[in-house]
């Protein structure tokens, strides 16, 4: 397991350790995920230092497969940290995350005050 439980907010959630191999497609997430079903959580924080290269690069579609098997999965994920310097660069990129942040499976955080307050928010 690459991570550890905490309670945030009164829920189970999964925190990735920030050292470990990069999330980088399908494998990385899928192996993410068997961590989580064994961890009892549904939430997964993967700190922004995990993510692999290209990640935050759309075309690449890495962030689009990884997020779409933790739906598929009927699981959420949080992005933990600041990825402003790659949407500056990226409009497509500030638009995919604005939009996963006004749903409620896929977030990007800024850290983990943000988290707790948007898992209060939705008890």
């Amino acid at each position: 397991m690459s991570g550890r439980v905490e309670v945030i907010a009164g829920r189970p959630v999964f925190v990735c350790a920030r050292e470990g191999p990069p999330i980088d497609g399908e494998r990385a997430a899928t192996d993410i995920i068997g961590d989580l079903y064994g961890s009892g959580a549904d939430l997964a924080v993967i700190p922004v230092e995990r993510l692999g290269e290209g990640f935050l690069t759309l075309s690449t579609r890495i962030a689009g497969e990884v997020t779409q098997k933790f739906v598929n999965y009927g699981l959420s994920l949080a992005i933990l940290g600041d990825v402003s310097a790659a949407t500056a660069r990226s409009g497509a990129l500030a638009d995919y995350v604005r939009e996963c942040n006004r749903g409620r499976h896929i977030w990007f955080v800024a850290d983990m005050a943000d988290l707790e307050a948007r898992l209060a928010a939705r008890r």
